[in-house]
């Protein structure tokens, strides 16, 4: 591979980070290099594991897309998977690609159109096909851009676009293959119909929306014995009057006595006069409105199913475009023809009014169905369509869940799962578009009675469907193609398997990477799209497309409020990216990441990631200049220190305790973050891996290496304290940096590529393999060393506060005395007294570390006695004042209150449930965390005491 991008490595490391400069330039050199392709594990050693496959289709953005921050998120969250599997040694691949959003593309490309002066009609579909196309090749795609930017490390070599030839020989295919099973029908379902589109639109393409509307309570008269009306009649109410002029029933609860003895009877159609029957059905809902509906089953998603199940006629008075159709004349009402569907409603009631029919109208605030793209009222619609069977479908998606085959993460989602999929309705899969792949089915033009019986041929092309047609009907039968499309689900139902070469079941790709390993996505399309993929998968394949699905959450503001322009807290993740850098906004969405939870998203998240990356690079910056600068002076030549290197049993066993804790810290780190990404949790890491960087390496253990290196501080660098510390940073650092790379690939190559490396090692941290528990020693950990560096940290931050408290100036370094009840910890403070003296900002000559037994009983005068814990104290002299009582008291009152908060807050865990469920570890840590804050809390208890006693005697 060629060599890192000069800008990376030439020159001094830069005083700040310049992610500007830095991020295009390198995602460049990681696509060129092949660093994306899952045969890059070939190059990767991974130690003996199995080069099993790891394969994660994306979820195909619209080739009209720009990139929102749900897009961020789902790439944010894949590529860290990717990137973790890539490095652990698993033949990864990340399938790109694009959606062609038939019903966004064609309406883009129409208004272009119309602002022409021109209509598609008007120049016809294929000249219209070549438009879309031109604008595909042009201005679509801009997204993968895009997402370029977020640093998806995807194998674009491989990117599939649901509309190229391979994907529609699929999307063929796969029709043919349904229809032969008999899972394709054609039939009259009720769709949901856009007039202003004139196409069916799937339910994911129809949203709700709460308005107000009107509740009109009009008469259904009864029909006498005589075939004449009575004065009796069933009050009904509805949002829609105008379809009343296809109602072909009223329906009652069976058990209703109100209406039971109308069951059977007939009542009149208001203003037309046609007689529809009274009938019975336990769907009705006895309590609400009137308790009687009117039954309109081609205009009605429910009414539909009621006239299923009682045979009523289907009467479609709305037409394709909105307007009141011509089989109102023929149901009695001609003077509302060709109405708009509004209209109608308006001039219809003021009818009803005239004579009588109507009861009232009342405000009622209603959900209205709105086409997502166009914005009109969707209108319920019996409609000739092309249909999937999905009985047998959705039994065996239902089934792989139940039996394991496919994970769903979060698990609540499984009953959500069952819910949607015990429906079994029928997929309505055509659209009234010209943008899309059109319905391999061929009917006769040219032969009546065939006409008239419907007959159809599936085929591939018009050549194999007249081979199958002259036969039946002659050498010179004529056939048309549906003018219609599949939905646009139909070829991204096939997503996980068409994309790596099906229905070539024997292509090396088919083989190695099907089915795919997780399947990511947002919740919010779980039936619509990723039930879907089930389906098609067990039915085309005979296998489930995926092991685990994992459902992300919306992103929100950081007030829970879905992100809307029309609130104007939307925020641009271009945006973000400008002014935070790419690792910043990755990094602030995962740390909110929970499966099937929505994120908040704030400025001030984005800003604390930002001073997150600023931190990881000031700690790479400290450490390169410090080996530089080691190497000048002539101690030990820095190029014997490289990234790779491992710690023995020996190496380990021979360093201070401090250099032992931060090892074993780490490698405690290294540890939970593996298990984490194999379990697909992204949050937890990300927030271990901060603390760790931010407080335990950069806060704590920079500062201790200061005293080994810096000989202004008494270090040494070509010492052997000198040469482990220098050993010791560089491990931490570039384990960090493996550990950090999936969730901030940019930033985290940037200072890789300023270390020593061993000449062997590749050239990129992204294909730098994984941590591993057997990294030399690295299995290695040292408890009691891990509890010595938390006290010391713990001693220390409560020596600084109270030295703030009594305002002494951090320069002003005086005596100290620290109290221990351990002796194995006093030892190994005593060890580290110049580190302790720096840190806390003592004089090393006047700092005491001693056992209790030799502290003795009274404080003494002028000196402030800290309880830091049940086995540590500390005594500081106030110089040049007494000590102020009463603060010293309001400072033991509020540490003494915190520790009481703490000890409640353990204790309400600490219940017998937990203590029967917990694991092992858990409960005995948290049994442990509990007697600490009794001991702690009666040492501050006690010395709160003795000084008020002081303080009376005082005043005594």
């Amino acid at each position: 591979h060629d060599d890192a991008p000069d800008f990376l490595t030439s020159g001094a490391m830069p005083a700040r980070y310049e992610f500007g400069e830095t991020e295009e330039g390198l995602y460049q050199w990681w696509e060129r290099e092949g660093f994306f392709k899952p045969e890059i594990a070939d190059e990767i050693s991974h130690r003996g594991r199995q080069q099993e496959s790891y394969v994660i289709p994306m979820p195909p953005p619209n080739v009209t897309g720009r990139l929102h921050m749900g897009h961020a998120m789902f790439a944010s969250l894949q590529d860290v998977l990717a990137r973790f599997h890539r490095m652990y040694g698993q033949r990864t691949l990340w399938l790109p690609g694009m959606d062609h959003a038939g019903i966004a593309t064609q309406m883009l490309v129409e208004r272009q159109l119309v602002a022409e002066g021109k209509s598609r009609q008007a120049i016809g579909r294929e000249a219209f096909l070549e438009r879309v196309w031109d604008w595909k090749e042009e201005k679509g795609g801009a997204i993968t851009e895009q997402l370029r930017r977020m640093g998806a490390s995807c194998d674009w070599s491989r990117e599939q676009f649901t509309l190229n030839d391979h994907m529609s020989g699929a999307v063929i295919q796969a029709f043919l293959k349904l229809h032969e099973k008999g899972l394709i029908f054609r039939g009259q379902r009720m769709v949901n119909w856009s007039p202003v589109l004139q196409t069916a639109v799937s339910d994911l393409e129809v949203e709700y929306s709460e308005q107000s509307g009107h509740l009109y309570y009009f008469k259904y008269v009864l029909v006498g014995p005589d075939g004449q009306p009575e004065d009796a009649f069933i009050p009904v109410a509805t949002t829609r009057p105008e379809t009343i002029l296809g109602d072909s029933a009223v329906c009652v609860h069976p058990e209703d006595p109100r209406y039971q003895h109308f069951v059977g009877r007939e009542v009149l159609v208001p203003i037309q006069g046609r007689k529809i029957p009274v009938i019975a059905d336990s769907y009705v809902e006895r309590e609400f409105g009137t308790g009687a509906l009117k039954i309109t089953p081609a205009h009605d998603f429910n009414d539909f199913e009621i006239a299923q199940r009682h045979s009523l006629s289907n009467h479609v008075v709305i037409a394709l475009d909105g307007t009141m159709s011509k089989s109102v004349a023929g149901l009695g009402s001609p003077q509302y023809e060709g109405l708009e569907r509004f209209e109608c409603r308006k001039r219809l009631w003021e009818d009803l009014e005239a004579v009588g029919l109507a009861i009232r109208k009342e405000e009622h605030l209603q959900r209205v169905p709105l086409s997502q793209r166009s914005g009109e009222v969707i209108e319920p619609m019996l409609s000739d369509q092309w249909f999937v069977r999905t009985e047998d479908m959705a039994q065996r998606a239902m089934d792989a869940v139940e039996s394991g085959e496919i994970r769903i993460q979060p698990e609540r989602y499984t009953k959500i799962w069952r819910g949607w999929l015990e429906e079994k309705q029928p997929w309505c899969i055509s659209r009234q578009l010209w943008w899309g792949h059109r319905i391999p089915v061929y009917y006769p033009t040219n032969r009546p009675e065939a006409e008239a019986s419907g007959k159809y041929y599936v085929a591939r092309s018009l050549e194999e469907a007249l081979a199958q047609a002259r036969p039946e009907l002659g050498q010179d039968v004529e056939l048309e193609q549906d003018p219609d499309v599949l939905d646009t689900w139909f070829s991204s139902g096939l997503w996980p398997f068409a994309t790596v070469g099906w229905p070539d079941e024997s292509g090396a790709d088919f083989k190695a990477f099907y089915p795919a390993t997780i399947l990511e996505t947002g919740y919010d399309i779980l039936f619509f799209w990723v039930a879907r993929m089930v389906m098609m998968g067990l039915a085309l394949t005979d296998k489930a497309p995926f092991k685990e699905i994992y459902l992300h959450g919306l992103v929100r503001d950081d007030k829970g409020q879905k992100m809307s322009k029309t609130k104007g807290n939307v925020v641009d993740p271009l945006d973000s990216i400008a002014e935070y850098g790419t690792d910043a906004l990755r990094f602030a969405l995962l740390t909110s990441s929970v499966p099937g939870m929505d994120s908040p998203l704030s400025k001030g998240m984005l800003e604390n990631a930002k001073a997150f990356t600023n931190k990881i690079w000031n700690v790479g910056r400290f450490i390169v200049t410090e080996m530089e600068k080691n190497q000048t002076v002539g101690s030990s030549s820095s190029s014997a220190y490289v990234v790779e290197q491992c710690f023995s049993q020996d190496d380990l066993a021979s360093m201070p305790w401090i250099e032992r804790a931060l090892l074993s810290k780490a490698f405690g780190l290294a540890g939970s973050v593996t298990q984490s990404l194999m379990e697909n949790k992204i949050a937890p890491p990300t927030k271990a891996l901060k603390e760790f960087l931010q407080e335990d390496f950069a806060a704590w253990y920079i500062e201790v290496s200061k005293t080994r290196l810096q000989p202004a501080l008494g270090g040494d660098p070509g010492s052997e304290r000198g040469s482990i510390a220098q050993r010791v940073l560089l491990y931490n650092l570039g384990l960090s940096l493996r550990l950090l790379q999936p969730f901030m690939p940019f930033l985290t190559e940037a200072v890789w590529q300023r270390l020593p490396h061993k000449p062997s090692c590749p050239g990129s941290l992204m294909i730098t393999p994984w941590w591993d528990s057997q990294e030399g020693g690295a299995v290695a950990r040292d408890e009691e060393a891990e509890t010595w560096f938390a006290k010391m940290c713990t001693v220390i931050t409560q020596i600084r506060n109270v030295k703030a408290q009594y305002e002494i100036p951090p320069k002003e370094r005086g005596p100290l005395t620290i109290w221990c009840r351990d002796e194995g910890l006093c030892s190994a403070l005593q060890a580290e007294i110049s580190v302790i003296a720096w840190l806390a900002r003592a004089d090393a000559a006047q700092l005491k570390v001693d056992s209790f037994g030799r502290k003795g009983g009274e404080t003494p005068s002028g000196v402030v006695r800290t309880v830091v814990s049940e086995e540590l104290e500390f005594d500081m002299p106030i110089p040049e004042k007494s000590v102020d009582i009463g603060k010293e008291e309001a400072r033991l009152q509020n540490q003494l209150q915190e520790i009481t908060n703490q000890l409640e807050t353990t204790i309400k865990k600490v219940t017998p449930s937990f203590l029967e469920k917990a694991n092992p570890q858990a409960r005995e840590k948290i049994l442990k965390k509990k007697t600490e804050l009794e001991q702690t809390q009666a040492a501050v208890a006690q010395q709160l005491a003795e000084l008020k006693k002081s303080a009376q005697e005082l005043v005594g």
